[in-house]
């Protein structure tokens, strides 16, 4: 993968997808300050997920461009995020034990646009459910839950009202996800560690991935996560 700033390749982190960088000042200053927003590097076809694994566990993802090993459970949930900057926050930069490497997942747009549509809200949701009892009863079978957590600045301070989303998959929603739909698994680590020096505001150095509002194309699965609220 060539991570790209404007016309000339400043970070090479594997080999592979060319992904478009920009400074994080340009990028903050075009989306909303508030609300439950989904922001991605996303084409036509795929959308990029973060995670963040112990060497041997991410070291295996490279290899074989699925999830799996001895330090990897497909028994347990896994949540993946779409937010560069939340990934930052809870890895610290790739420096808390066992997030040491930070991967970039590809997955199909399809694919993801299906666990929007499966997940279910860790809090009680009024929209979709007409009690908390019929909301806990989707839960407890729920393959796919989603938080909504505040935003992250590159200092891994809070940022304002703007959410950012969580998906945490198990069973065989998961085995699809780390067995299947995996296009291209990419390390970002190099890529990280150069950009948390520059994590001092004004952030003048500072340049992340290039992200968009995403909007899923599927009405049921804004409603299933509750796209797009100006309150959290």
């Amino acid at each position: 993968m060539v991570l790209r700033h404007g016309s000339s390749d400043t970070h090479r982190v594997s080999a592979g997808m060319d992904l478009a960088a920009e400074p994080y000042v340009q990028q903050v200053a075009q989306v909303p300050a508030r609300g439950r927003h989904i922001l991605a590097y996303y084409d036509a076809e795929t959308i990029v997920v973060y995670q963040a694994y112990r060497p041997s566990t991410a070291h295996y993802a490279l290899e074989h461009g699925a999830l799996g090993g001895p330090h990897f459970s497909y028994n347990r949930m896994s949540w993946i995020k779409p937010s560069f900057l939340w990934m930052m926050y809870r890895s610290g930069w790739a420096t808390k034990p066992g997030q040491e490497m930070v991967l970039a997942l590809r997955l199909r747009r399809a694919f993801f646009e299906r666990v929007l549509e499966a997940a279910v809200l860790t809090s009680f949701d009024e929209l979709n459910y007409a009690s908390p009892a019929e909301w806990q009863r989707a839960m407890r079978t729920a393959t796919v839950r989603v938080q909504w957590d505040p935003d992250r600045l590159p200092t891994c301070g809070r940022c304002g009202g703007r959410r950012a989303i969580q998906l945490g998959l198990r069973g065989p929603i998961l085995e699809d996800y780390g067995r299947r739909e995996i296009v291209e698994v990419l390390d970002m680590t190099p890529f990280v560690r150069e950009q948390r020096s520059h994590t001092v505001p004004p952030y003048a150095n500072l340049v992340v991935p290039q992200q968009r509002l995403y909007v899923p194309a599927s009405p049921l699965a804004c409603r299933r996560v509750r796209l797009c609220e100006s309150s959290a």
